[in-house]
């Protein structure tokens, strides 16, 4: 009798680790799969002014764009269109309609989206200032985007446009849409990448833009959006007075006007 009970003993251990085997042999399948989604590498493409497209995972995000259908040529259609601002350089209905969107979802602020209704697209999402929302792989975050001074703020009143914090594969990246150096720029925590406007009369000096960035410290700072009546900021100098107050951040210049 008890070496029944021995053998039945032995073979329930025996079936417990074969099922705890198999269970982990099924997990590793799901496992994979999402360190392979957290690596995945993260690529953004200036195409002009504040017009760029990211493309991480399976998504391609189109970031304000404009240009029209030519512009994005040799691009996926995107899964996202995210849009800051109201204005022509940020909102382009001429380029929104030549776009295939009848699969993307559109994320704007209520400003935005209000003027979007002819616009055939499978989805869009209004997010305001402060919101945050949880996509299917990736976090948006809305940051106010305004000016500050007396003779702009006609330009970018406070609560109607957004920037934006994507949190991507573990990373932040923060677009600023038209603003000035704002407190809620200059609390930003943990930012890996930053794409930071600086074009007047419209946003900010160069020198403006600098203070706020050696403020919040992020890793990497691209300066974009930096052309004004005038003609193009000097973001060489620029770079040159964030380098000279922290030489840990690493500014980025890339070419957003080729023409």
């Amino acid at each position: 009798m008890m070496k029944k009970i021995s053998i039945i003993l032995i073979l329930v251990i025996s079936a417990v680790f074969s099922c705890k085997k198999t269970d982990a042999k099924k997990s590793n399948p799901k496992v994979a799969k999402t360190a392979l989604k957290e690596t995945s590498a993260l690529q953004i493409t200036p195409i002009s002014h504040a017009t760029a497209v990211i493309s991480f995972n399976k998504e391609t995000i189109y970031l304000d764009p404009t240009g029209g259908l030519k512009a994005f040529e040799g691009f996926k259609k995107p899964t996202y269109v995210l849009i800051t601002d109201i204005h022509g350089d940020h909102m382009d209905l001429k380029t929104l309609n030549a776009l295939d969107l009848s699969e993307s979802i559109i994320i704007a602020p209520e400003a935005v989206s209000k003027n979007l209704t002819t616009i055939n697209s499978q989805e869009i999402i209004t997010i305001q200032n402060g919101e945050k929302k949880l996509m299917d792989s990736f976090q948006i975050e809305a940051i106010p985007m305004y000016n500050l001074r007396e003779e702009a703020l006609k330009f970018h009143p406070k609560g109607r446009g957004n920037g934006y914090v994507l949190t991507i594969n573990n990373e932040r990246i923060y677009f600023s849409g038209d603003t000035e150096d704002i407190p809620e720029m200059r609390n930003l925590k943990n930012i890996d990448k930053a794409f930071v406007c600086m074009n007047l009369p419209y946003t900010m000096t160069i020198e403006s833009a600098a203070d706020a960035v050696v403020e919040f410290k992020p890793k990497e700072i691209y300066p974009y959006h930096y052309r004004g009546t005038n003609g193009l900021s000097d973001v060489a100098k620029f770079k040159e007075i964030v380098t000279s107050q922290d030489a840990n951040i690493k500014v980025i210049q890339w070419n957003w006007y080729p023409n």
